[in-house]
């Protein structure tokens, strides 16, 4: 075991007890007190990996089998390393952070035809992964828990009527833009159960594949059209747009754009509600082993960023609520699905996938729990009148949705 990394985890571990046993064989324990965790390093490569860029290194190291949680979670473990992440910071990840910042124009640089690669990377995966551990609607972004205790499908289905409550459908017939449609959920419930007219637009050939499939099943294709196409690229104006987890693509440099962008595209009176993950601790840098294998491009933005974003672009913010500890559960319902059909999955893929894909949930939930990570949904207009001044009407809506689906149910019965 080196020397330098003994000190570095004996400054860094302060919250919580940490027992790690190196590859030399001997074991040492960090920190104090609850939680208790431990994990074995198998080779001495590792530690020194430790040393110089965690942030990436350590990830990989999992992912190959070269550390393993010892009588303990994966998310048990992590959730003790993010408990520590602000004491004091370990060198290397400060060094990483600071080198990340300085390339953030680089790696959120966004045109279209890196935008394309970058979708494909994640959302161009094996269709049938994502039914194994989402939803039934396979919504893919986070779930709205008005009350605490509702399943995944409860959550996801009162996201998409909360969403809808703050785009004031007020009217069949309204034409909609959908940027990032996914699989489709949304633009369907919005054609469904409101009488709008969708266009959603993708950069994922499956998920526009599955979208155009969804549609035709439900006798909805009249009213609901999917394209492959980036939103810079669209010329036509909406009476509502909405965009739901895909924000967080677009880019730093590209946040102008994209407001400028949405008031080209609304009509005078439209309305438009963006929802994505946000950081509350101000601007900061994606991870590096999130970026290489996960989201590349990826950013979640402070609030900050994109309300400067927003003024540039002449619209109204009529509304922001940031949604705190609700990414947390969903992911929370997420893990416990992947779990329960790892062997599933492992089919599809392979052990090291598995192991990838666990690191990147237990991860994520852990810094919506830890980190100063949430959701904000914020709605925009081009006109300072083209919402009623108080925001009953959401409210109204979301419980007209609600009464609405409990008459169904009844029916269905």
């Amino acid at each position: 075991m080196s020397i330098l990394l003994d000190l570095i985890l004996r400054r860094f571990i302060r919250d919580g007890r940490v027992d790690i046993r190196f590859a030399n064989g001997r074991t040492c324990s960090y920190g104090h007190g609850a939680p208790h965790v431990a994990m074995e390093i198998l080779t001495r490569k590792v530690e020194l990996d430790l040393i110089l860029n965690p942030g990436l290194l350590l990830g990989e190291a999992y992912m190959d089998g070269t550390i393993r949680p010892v009588g303990c979670t994966l998310y048990d473990l992590i959730d003790v390393f993010m408990m520590n992440a602000t004491n004091g910071g370990h060198p290397g990840v400060v060094v990483a952070s600071r080198l990340r910042e300085l390339k953030k124009a680089w790696t959120q640089h966004n045109p279209a035809s890196r935008s394309r690669r970058n979708v494909a990377h994640h959302y161009d995966l094996n269709g049938r992964l994502y039914s194994l551990f989402l939803d039934r609607d396979r919504q893919y972004s986070c779930a709205y828990f008005p009350r605490g205790d509702e399943t995944l499908d409860e959550a996801q289905d009162a996201k998409k009527h909360h969403i809808a409550a703050k785009l004031l459908l007020d009217r069949p017939g309204l034409e909609v833009l959908d940027i990032g449609s996914g699989w489709g959920g949304l633009a369907l419930t919005l054609a469904r159960d409101y009488g709008a007219r969708v266009t959603g637009v993708t950069l994922s050939t499956e998920q526009l594949a599955e979208s155009r499939a969804r549609a035709e099943a439900e006798g909805l294709g009249d009213r609901v059209r999917f394209e492959l196409v980036d939103y810079r690229s669209i010329e036509k104006r909406f009476d509502r747009i909405v965009s739901v987890g895909m924000f967080e693509h677009v880019g730093v440099g590209h946040f102008s754009t994209f407001f400028t962008r949405l008031r080209e595209m609304l009509v005078d009176d439209g309305v438009a509600l963006v929802h994505s993950i946000g950081r509350s601790e101000g601007t900061g840098a994606t991870n590096a082993w999130l970026d290489k294998y996960i989201f590349p491009g990826g950013y979640s933005p402070a609030l900050s960023e994109t309300f400067a974003a927003i003024e540039r672009s002449g619209l109204w913010m009529t509304d922001c609520e940031v949604l705190r500890l609700h990414y947390a559960k969903t992911i929370a319902h997420w893990r416990r699905r992947f779990a329960a059909n790892r062997t599933v999955i492992a089919s599809l893929y392979d052990e090291r996938f598995c192991r990838m894909f666990e690191l990147y949930l237990a991860g994520s939930e852990v810094a919506f729990r830890r980190r100063g990570f949430m959701n904000f949904q914020i709605q925009l207009t081009r006109r300072i009148d083209a919402v009623p001044l108080a925001r009953d009407y959401m409210i109204d809506a979301e419980r007209a949705a609600v009464d609405m689906q409990a008459l169904e149910r009844v029916d269905a019965d």
